[in-house]
């Protein structure tokens, strides 16, 4: 496994691997590795020659009073993890070399970005849509794999694709949870261990919700209530949002249908934000 700095030397090293016939498939990260990120790489290794992993916390996705500075890091036991997967390579370039003096440029999907976590972090998808599109053209990814964790970021990121004609197929990947339920994050590593109950009301909010859509409630007004009434009986817990929400326009839905995301975001005790999603109908329910 090949660790790459410099964007130069990684379009290069895609460029020759292109020329030989291989496939590559890019895994994008922030590092601080656990099993979700470990299960897209898998995913890449099965459709591509060959997997590249990008390792880069992107400053221009934080706002001012965000958790840049305490987003969790471990370089070398990221290296160990991904050095146990067939991992070709690593893209672990610095800020300064991704955005160096005098860059300008963005890239920004409108509408949106103007949903759910864009609303309460403004600016934080146009910090995405530009790092990943700068990853895109440094590496030349035949397939991208993102985790549906991030499921407005997954939109955003097709979106982007679809309207840049950008020919590269995006794979969207299941949600991994930890064995009580909690989705898989590389910021849980910063939750107390006395505040776990309330951040496992994320997963067990979602599960409250399918057995009352299942019930024969889908008034989305009525549920909201009762997911702000059980997310807030754990104090330390703050709704960023909760929202129904078609699965492609990310628009607010009435009613739930096949098509209805619950997307949820909640921050612990004010220092951890943790989101969590899931369709509500089968056949995409879990």
């Amino acid at each position: 496994m090949e660790i790459i700095t410099n964007p130069e030397a990684m379009h290069q090293w895609s460029r020759e691997r292109f020329r030989s016939g291989k496939t590559i498939g890019l895994v994008p990260t922030m590092g601080f590795f656990h099993e979700g990120h470990l299960s897209l790489m898998r995913k890449a290794a099965e459709v591509c020659d060959l997997v590249v992993v990008s390792l880069f916390v992107n400053p221009t996705q934080f706002g001012p009073n965000e958790d840049l500075d305490r987003y969790p890091r471990n370089f070398e036991r990221d290296m160990a993890l991904a050095g146990q997967e067939r991992v070709a390579a690593v893209f672990a370039p610095t800020p300064d070399l991704m955005y160096p003096d005098g860059f300008q440029t963005e890239v920004r999907v409108k509408e949106l970005a103007h949903h759910l976590c864009g609303l309460s972090r403004p600016g934080h998808f146009t910090g995405v849509t530009t790092v990943v599109s700068k990853l895109f053209h440094i590496v030349q990814p035949d397939v991208a794999v993102f985790g549906e964790k991030d499921f407005q970021q997954l939109a955003i990121i097709r979106r982007m694709v679809k309207d840049l004609n950008i020919g590269i197929t995006i794979i969207g990947h299941p949600i991994v949870r930890e064995a009580d339920g909690l989705a898989m994050s590389s910021r849980n590593a910063n939750l107390d261990p006395a505040h776990r109950t309330a951040a496992l009301s994320l997963s067990t909010a979602l599960k409250l919700t399918r057995e009352r859509v299942r019930s024969g409630i889908i008034d989305t007004t009525v549920l909201h209530r009762e997911l702000e009434a059980h997310i807030h009986a754990h104090p330390v817990a703050t709704i960023d949002y909760v929202s129904f929400v078609d699965c492609e326009t990310l628009a607010a839905a009435a009613t739930v249908n096949e098509r209805t995301v619950l997307a949820l975001a909640v921050k612990i005790d004010g220092k951890v934000r943790l989101i969590d999603n899931g369709f509500l109908l089968e056949p995409n329910a879990a």
